[in-house]
């Protein structure tokens, strides 16, 4: 049975029916329901995917590269809201999506990308570069999208304004009166947690860090406040970020303030800091960035937000005008301010000197 039976069946032409069962809206609905009811009084259940990929030159999948696998990758809200928006465009399409985890840890002989049937492929690694895996993609000739990065120039970007919203953040952390800060930066290691990092000053390093997001935001709070220490979280939950919120007040309890890399981070340090008997904000401000959805925190988070949701759907519709032969171009999306519960000038009789021991550095 083939779908021009189907079409016969219904009276229409097979393009029609071919329509049809890709879901178009060009099709009539009292149309499509006549050749739905032809096709199921036929025990027809549509074209047969290999051979309309054959025809097509398409095989109707976006492939999304993730920088590992997916029980890590998706342990944080920012990555889930980022597919929730592309995963909403791409199917309104109707593109198929596969993950493809773990690329960090593949040799490009290994990498399946090689050989899997994708139209497109969109990068989800949340700023990690994965320079290796490029020249598998270009060699497939198919169009790139990069969700904060990869950075090169055959790949359309959907960016946000990061650097210019946690200066904004930083700025008004400053304007409150804070000197002495710390930052909780996101771990900048692929796979299973580890202990938080050691404390270092902000800059020490800073070009060496491949992420792009993660350097950004750090060189934008060093724009602030030069003099601030930095941990490393060892993880990417609310657990790492109090681990590595206590290592920092252990190397400088006199700091009145912490900013965060991400808003669960943040939420770490909150915890971390009600666990010494700080208040937040009256004994220690604490900022994220991000805007995410953290429902069991009891405090309005003063932070960054950027459009998480929006910058997925944006990939999906680029990826759209790419296969449609468009040439759409790169974007910075905007982000804004939000004052929260957790941030207030330093407490009266705080150390606001910026003055600290200097920490050791351990080769």
């Amino acid at each position: 049975m083939t779908i021009a039976d189907v079409a016969a069946r219904a009276g229409v032409s097979t393009s029609t029916a071919s329509l049809a069962f890709r879901g178009s809206d060009r099709v009539r609905t009292d149309t499509h329901e006549r050749i739905m009811h032809a096709a199921h009084a036929l025990s027809y259940s549509g074209p047969h995917p290999v051979a309309s990929s054959l025809r097509s030159g398409r095989s109707g999948i976006v492939g999304i590269v993730i920088a590992e696998r997916v029980g890590l990758a998706f342990q944080n809200p920012v990555a889930l809201a980022t597919m929730d928006g592309l995963s909403e465009s791409l199917e309104s399409v109707g593109f198929g999506q596969l993950l493809l985890p773990g690329r960090a840890q593949i040799s490009p002989a290994q990498d399946p990308l090689r050989t899997l049937p994708v139209d497109a492929v969109v990068f989800a690694t949340r700023g990690e570069e994965f320079d290796l895996l490029l020249p598998t993609v270009r060699a497939r000739g198919v169009p790139m999208v990069g969700i904060e990065g990869p950075h090169a120039d055959d790949i359309t970007l959907v960016e946000v304004a990061d650097r210019s919203g946690m200066v904004h953040l930083a700025e008004h952390v400053a304007e409150l009166g804070h000197r002495r800060v710390g930052v909780v930066m996101r771990t900048t290691h692929l796979g299973d947690e580890r202990p938080p990092g050691r404390p270092v000053p902000i800059a020490h390093e800073i070009e060496s860090i491949s992420n792009t997001t993660i350097r950004g935001r750090l060189e934008a709070i060093r724009s602030v406040f030069p003099g601030a220490l930095r941990v490393e979280a060892g993880g990417r939950d609310a657990s790492a970020g109090s681990a590595a919120a206590h290592v920092l007040l252990d190397a400088d309890p006199g700091a009145t303030a912490v900013l965060a890399q991400n808003d669960v981070l943040a939420a770490g340090a909150i915890t971390a800091a009600r666990e010494r008997g700080l208040r937040v904000p009256n004994d220690l401000t604490v900022t994220g960035f991000d805007g995410a959805d953290i429902p069991w925190l009891d405090l309005p988070l003063t932070t960054i937000v950027q459009p998480l949701r929006e910058r997925g759907r944006e990939a999906g519709r680029i990826v759209g005008g790419l296969l449609r032969g468009e040439q759409p171009s790169s974007i910075v999306m905007p982000v804004r301010f939000q004052a929260g519960a957790t941030s207030a000038p330093p407490r009266i009789g705080a150390d606001e000197s910026g003055s600290r021991t200097p920490i050791p550095l351990v080769n």
